[in-house]
């Protein structure tokens, strides 16, 4: 069975395929290749991005959760405060 994921991908490249294919024939042009990576952009999510977590000790970051604790000194990590 496809994943979503790579359901999208696929789905990204056909797109961004036809409008390379569109551009090229509408300016005449072979730079229209360039389309090419950026049109699956389009449609990716923000807020996907999971928050940093800090470690207080040592400074480790990461946006893995699968990091609950350091892994340098298994200290619990915090996560950032970006506020205003």
């Amino acid at each position: 069975m496809v994943g979503s994921r790579t359901a999208t991908a696929v789905a990204g490249l056909f797109v961004s395929l036809v409008v390379s294919v569109a551009a090229w024939y509408y300016f005449d042009t072979l730079l229209a290749v360039l389309f090419l990576p950026f049109v699956p952009l389009l449609w990716r999510r923000g807020g996907d991005t999971p928050p940093v977590r800090d470690c207080p000790t040592c400074g480790f970051s990461t946006r893995d959760p699968d990091f609950d604790y350091c892994p340098r000194d298994g200290s619990a990590l915090d996560p950032r405060d970006d506020g205003p």
